[in-house]
């Protein structure tokens, strides 16, 4: 077991910044329990985001045959290598994770895709992250449309998200479509406030998601399939077909007539639909839509 986060910042004279939304997780068997979830075995890598003070990285480092800490704060990383540095399977990177391409973190050959925003699920690789609230949409965006995807992704997140993530249709948000486009989440277990320093003003929740192979609504080109979402929860109080209509610029009448082809009701509402069902609102929508490529999902995640 590591030793305890505040022993460590009080002796390296640190305190927790806020501007890097730092909260330093101190429940004493969070940590294994975490690394548990995960499932983690000898031939795994594993990247940690987040190293903090390596509460978390001394679990990982036990079970995995590589892990990759990714640190921003350059005041941590001498606690990191007086901690592991003469450790053989824990390797150090100072730096974003939003500026880090994955692949080359992980030094992998870049597979080609005939996907964008798809890239190629690595069996043996990990990410294991205790996120920055302000940052969370944007990290998970980073992985999932990376050029290399993890088998599994564990992050702590707060619990209002979490909920969010694992979402049934009924009161799925564009976070919850985009997540379960990607992959299968569920909460391992919640943390209450207390189990972090400087305690945050919510709770947590650990979310363990495995990713899929191939998109879950079958062949389909990702950036419009997003595009069509995130049109549908732009204006998320009107019926469906009203907001897709005017995101998208296109005529209510026609917007309905492919709706209603393709089995969907014209009235729904966007939280109201599964994931397979936003599939076919996308087949139906994109003869309709202009022939230039939207590259990028718009808006964020949430």
């Amino acid at each position: 077991m590591a030793e305890n986060p505040r022993r460590l910042l009080e002796r390296y004279g640190l305190h927790p910044r806020r501007s890097l939304g730092q909260n330093f997780l101190v429940a004493p068997h969070a940590p294994e329990k975490i690394a548990l979830g995960a499932e983690i075995g000898p031939e795994d890598t594993v990247l940690e985001v987040g190293a903090g003070v390596g509460t978390l990285t001394v679990e990982l480092a036990a079970r995995a045959g590589h892990v990759i800490a990714v640190e921003t704060d350059g005041q941590l990383l001498d606690v990191l290598r007086d901690l592991f540095g003469a450790s053989s399977n824990v390797e150090l990177v100072h730096g974003d994770i939003l500026k880090l391409d994955p692949a080359m973190v992980l030094k992998a050959p870049v597979p080609t895709t005939s996907l964008p925003l798809w890239g190629a699920r690595l069996e043996h690789y990990l990410v294991v992250a205790n996120l920055p609230y302000y940052i969370t949409a944007a990290v998970l965006r980073h992985l999932l449309e990376a050029s290399v995807r993890p088998a599994r992704l564990i992050v702590t997140v707060q619990r209002e998200v979490a909920e969010r993530m694992v979402a049934a249709p009924g009161n799925l948000s564009l976070l919850g479509v985009s997540i379960q486009f990607y992959g299968k989440p569920q909460i391992l277990f919640s943390l209450k406030r207390g189990s972090f320093h400087p305690a945050p003003a919510v709770d947590s929740a650990v979310v363990r998601v495995d990713l899929y192979d191939t998109p879950p609504v079958g062949d389909c080109d990702v950036a419009q399939f997003f595009r069509i979402v995130s049109a549908g929860f732009a204006q998320r109080r009107k019926q469906l077909h009203n907001s897709l209509a005017a995101t998208l610029d296109l005529p209510s009448a026609a917007v309905s007539a492919a709706l209603s082809a393709a089995a969907i009701d014209p009235t729904i509402r966007a939280e109201e639909l599964s994931i397979q069902a936003w599939g076919q609102v996308s087949r139906a929508l994109l003869p309709l839509l202009p022939s230039a490529p939207c590259n990028l999902i718009t808006p964020p995640l949430y």
